[in-house]
């Protein structure tokens, strides 16, 4: 076996092929531009190559593919929000992952293990048959357990009874899941490269040249292009690069943090969050266990994490499941979320004609990123917003009509 694997792998006839083409020059103009190679960048590019035969487009990233929140978030991947819209909205990028293997070609090793939310008091059992209502009424799967079959679901759980944190009760949302961040974003790219999509890695954009209501001119540190039409997607970095082009978004930046622990036999086989310790794990194919929590409680651009987060995320953990104390730390990693008012994303057109903006995702990003690409590569194609983003319309600000999902989230934001 050894010899053959050695014969195979120096043969001049070895069949693989890089993911991704070398990066080639900047051409002087593409039909659209994409700010962000991050994985709704990336997912916008694959279908407007496939779905909508424009190809003509150049995704330009500032650092490597899909190193930003892409590369920082936590995987989850869930639909059960607050309000009709959100709902709807994540529903159809819940169905998007179910397939998206199929559709790259690509294993994103989607695994639909389900959510279990955890109630500590009353308020928040309240708060949970209000949103298994509004769920089951737009056709997802919730509903709100006792104490019993949240201890069946997870018989490793410490219950509490008795105690401050005792846990009455649960939101089981079973299409609830995770997948490879990883293989998200180089699955989309992949595909779009295939399709004549250009990825223009250590690409900084630093500028826009705008005539009248229009966007022309996207400048890079590598020279100056022209586009028919842009798209804003950086994760962290939306704000400032739509202040560039003269739009001003009312987002704010948190870091958010999260860390994983060395590797363990599976033991957890779902997603378990607590409202009230801001605190969510989940166990990872490889074995570790991944934590998350809250953002930070100040305004900073920063991917660096501390021990003031590291120290509240692990005690949570331990809380929830008393015999991870001990089990050591591997990794602690921050991103940059850009926070809304109303906690919900800034999609769809801009002030400007030809600029559109898929922006504000704050902690939401990843688990959305198949219905926002899907989603603002029909918008670009076709001019017109779609029904399922009108909601999250930057002009909803100005009209104080907000899709409030504070509180739709496992940990305070």
């Amino acid at each position: 076996m050894v010899l053959r694997l050695l014969k195979y792998g120096l043969s001049r006839g070895y069949p693989v092929t890089g993911d991704l083409p070398p990066t080639p020059d900047l051409r002087a103009s593409y039909d659209v531009v994409i700010v962000g190679g991050g994985g709704h960048g990336l997912a916008c590019a694959h279908h407007l190559a496939k779905y909508h035969g424009i190809r003509s487009v150049a995704v330009l990233e500032k650092g490597w593919l899909a190193g930003g929140n892409t590369a920082r978030n936590t995987t989850t991947i869930r639909s059960n929000y607050m309000t009709m819209q959100s709902i709807a909205f994540y529903k159809e990028a819940v169905a998007l992952y179910e397939g998206m293997s199929e559709e790259l070609d690509f294993n994103v090793m989607f695994s639909q293990r389900g959510q279990l939310t955890l109630a500590h008091s009353e308020a928040t059992l309240r708060a949970f048959h209000l949103r298994a209502e509004t769920g089951r009424h737009m056709g997802i799967g919730i509903e709100v357990i006792g104490p019993d079959e949240v201890r069946a679901r997870v018989p490793e759980l410490n219950m509490d009874r008795g105690g401050a944190l005792e846990i009455i009760g649960g939101l089981w949302h079973p299409d609830g899941g995770t997948a490879r961040h990883d293989a998200v974003a180089w699955g989309y790219a992949r595909e779009a490269s295939r399709r004549g999509v250009e990825i223009h890695q250590r690409t900084a954009v630093t500028g826009f040249g705008v005539t009248g209501d229009r966007v022309t001119q996207v400048q890079t540190d590598r020279g100056v292009i022209n586009a028919g039409a842009v798209l804003i997607a950086c994760g962290g970095m939306n704000y400032d690069m739509a202040l560039r082009a003269g739009v001003d978004l009312p987002i704010r930046c948190f870091p958010l943090q999260a860390m994983v622990t060395e590797p363990v036999k599976p033991w957890l086989h779902t997603l378990v969050s607590s409202v009230s310790l801001h605190t969510y794990l989940v166990q990872s194919s490889r074995g570790e266990v991944v934590i998350g929590g809250g953002s930070d409680p100040y305004q900073l651009y920063s991917t660096r994490s501390t021990l003031d987060l590291k120290e509240h995320l692990a005690e949570g953990a331990v809380h929830l499941f008393p015999f991870l104390r001990g089990l050591k730390v591997l990794r602690q990693w921050a991103g940059i979320t850009d926070m809304t008012p109303d906690y919900s994303p800034i999609m769809g057109a801009s002030p400007l004609d030809n600029l559109w903006l898929d922006c504000g995702w704050g902690t939401w990003g990843f688990k959305a990123t198949p219905v926002a690409g899907k989603r603002m590569a029909e918008c670009i194609a076709t001019g017109r917003v779609p029904e399922v983003l009108a909601p999250f319309a930057l002009s909803r600000f100005a009209r104080f009509d907000l899709v409030n999902e504070m509180g739709a989230t496992a940990a305070s934001h």
